[in-house]
This record gives C-alpha cells, sequence and structure tokens, in this order.
C-alpha cells in the first residue's frame, strides 16, 4: 500500500544540533495522524521539514509517491500539502478575504468566489468579517482564518501547527470540533499538538515524539489508555 506521506529516517541539524534523529513515520488519505510531545520534542521541525521550510540532512519525505524532500515550499503547496503554522501567521494588515486569496497563490486562474464560499461553508464566522481586518479579529478567529486560507490552495494533506496554542478553553474545543468537521469531509490531517488529550482524542493514528526521536506509536485510543502517555501528557 502506498502512503499519502512517507517520512523515512529524517536527520535534521539546526548547527551543530541534532534536532531530528532518524524519525519516519507515514499517513495514509483520509486519516487524522498526530505527532504529540513536550516543548522542544521536534514536532514543529518535523513539520517544517516536510512542508520544505527546513532541510533534512539524510532520509527521504515522499508525497504522493514522489520525493520532495528537496523542493522549495511553493513547489509542495502545488503538489497539495498545505501547513498552518504555529502561531498562525496571518497577514494581520490585510482583510479576511485577502488573507483568504492568498491561500490560492500558488494556481493559476485567480481565485473564484465559489471557492471563498467553500470556505466560508467550514466558517461562517469569516464570511460575517470577509470585509474585516484581520489582526482586529480574535484569536480563535485568527486560527480559524488561518485554516482558512491553507484550505484555499485545496490541499490533499493539511498540517496543523499548534492549532490550540493560546487559546481559550472554550476555543480550543470550537478548533477541535472544526478539525473533527474537516476529518468527516474527507480531509488528511497532520497535526501537531501540546494538548494531548484534545489530540489524541481526534487522532487515527499517534506519534510521540521525545527529544527528536519516535518513542511510541499507536492508535489514537490506545495511547490514551497508555500508562507512559497518561503520566507524562495527559495528567494521569
Amino acid at each position: 500500500m502506498e502512503h499519502l506521506l512517507k517520512v523515512e529516517n529524517i536527520n535534521v541539524y539546526y548547527g551543530a544540533i541534532h534536532a531530528i534523529k532518524d524519525v519516519s513515520f507515514h499517513v495514509d488519505a483520509g486519516e487524522v495522524v498526530t505527532l504529540i510531545g513536550a516543548n522542544g520534542a521536534g514536532k514543529s521541525t518535523t513539520l517544517q521539514t516536510i512542508s520544505g521550510l527546513l532541510r533534512s540532512r539524510s532520509g527521504g519525505i515522499e508525497f504522493n509517491g514522489e520525493s520532495i524532500g528537496r523542493l522549495p515550499p511553493h513547489r509542495i503547496v502545488e503538489r497539495g500539502l498545505a501547513q498552518v503554522p504555529e502561531g498562525r501567521r496571518i497577514f494581520l494588515q490585510m482583510s479576511v478575504q485577502e488573507n483568504l486569496e492568498m491561500g490560492a497563490f500558488t494556481r493559476r486562474g485567480g481565485v473564484s468566489e465559489e471557492e471563498l464560499e467553500r470556505v466560508f461553508e467550514q466558517f461562517p464566522r469569516l464570511k460575517e468579517r470577509r470585509r474585516q481586518i484581520a489582526g482586529t479579529l480574535s484569536g480563535g478567529e485568527q486560527q480559524m482564518l488561518a485554516i482558512g486560507r491553507a484550505l484555499m490552495s485545496r490541499p490533499q494533506l493539511l498540517m496543523l501547527d499548534e492549532p490550540s496554542m493560546g487559546l481559550a478553553p472554550i476555543l480550543v474545543e470550537q478548533i477541535f470540533e472544526i478539525i473533527g468537521k474537516l476529518h468527516r469531509s474527507g480531509t488528511t490531517i497532520l497535526l501537531v499538538e501540546q494538548n494531548a488529550q484534545m489530540a489524541l482524542s481526534v487522532a487515527d493514528r499517534a506519534y510521540v515524539m521525545e527529544t527528536g526521536r519516535i518513542g511510541l506509536s499507536g492508535t489514537g485510543r490506545e495511547l490514551a489508555e497508555s500508562d507512559l502517555v497518561k503520566k507524562a501528557y495527559l495528567g494521569g
């Protein structure tokens, strides 16, 4: 069986620091796969390497059977892999609609109203605020906008980096409801998240990262019930 995303023995360095050490995992079409772990475990670095922002010194990354480990980020987006970065990174001085239009920058022919409506169906609140300057949105609305912007590229795989960061508990629940809704609509998701309990609750499969390595793997339910995971990440 060919995996949608296959990461095999990648090694990533920051100068002399060996940040990612022989990390291997895969994501199949239609899955939600999550990477959990403590701060500094290498979760975000792994996503940035997949999306072309960092380079692996060895190992390989395949998407849809094609090696993407040496492609620039915009070419990776063109192939159907989009990342919602940690901290959202929306364009604060642009309107909501302009931010969404920027999400389709790799596609030819401009952005149709139909494509915007497709995102507005997922995020009605953004439709209400389509002319509003993005920097004036709440934190939760900004996270919705960051996800909507990534969806504008029509990704086969959506990578989410710490979507709950800095949000109040009620907004965290809303964001995870959105993740579940996207999954049910057929979107394949690779999720990096420090809120292990929420992440495991939506994951088909999960990997635990520890100091640059994969320490444990299993279904979301298996890891949620693991004594090791409960003790380290779930307060059990």
